[in-house]
């Protein structure tokens, strides 16, 4: 999904964040690195669910996954959240103030 003027949103990431056990995961993941055993226990979701949001979430960018022993932990990228953010923030700055109206044919 692209707006114009310069300010674009990743609309894949949007839906990826839009389900709310990847939201969980992602609240979660702000806090601490966390294995994928510790997601499990505070979603209470299949373990088999949560290692499909993960990848969903890593393949879109948004984290790094690194094996440690027989855990394999996540940790948020927040240079990808950032840009996210920013694309918000500027979308947010062209929708304020006066905007001119289109008129109809």
């Amino acid at each position: 999904m692209t707006a114009t003027a310069g300010a674009s949103l990743d609309g894949e990431v949007l839906r990826l964040l839009a389900d709310p056990l990847r939201a969980e995961i992602v609240r979660l993941l702000a806090g601490e690195q966390l294995c994928t055993c510790h997601l499990v226990e505070l979603t209470g979701a299949r373990q088999s669910n949560v290692s499909n949001h993960l990848r969903a979430l890593r393949e879109a960018g948004l984290l790094q996954s690194e094996p440690c022993g027989r855990y394999t932990y996540h940790r948020l990228l927040p240079e990808a959240l950032a840009r996210l953010g920013a694309d918000l923030a500027a979308l947010a700055a062209r929708a304020g103030g006066d905007l001119p109206r289109r008129p109809c044919p």
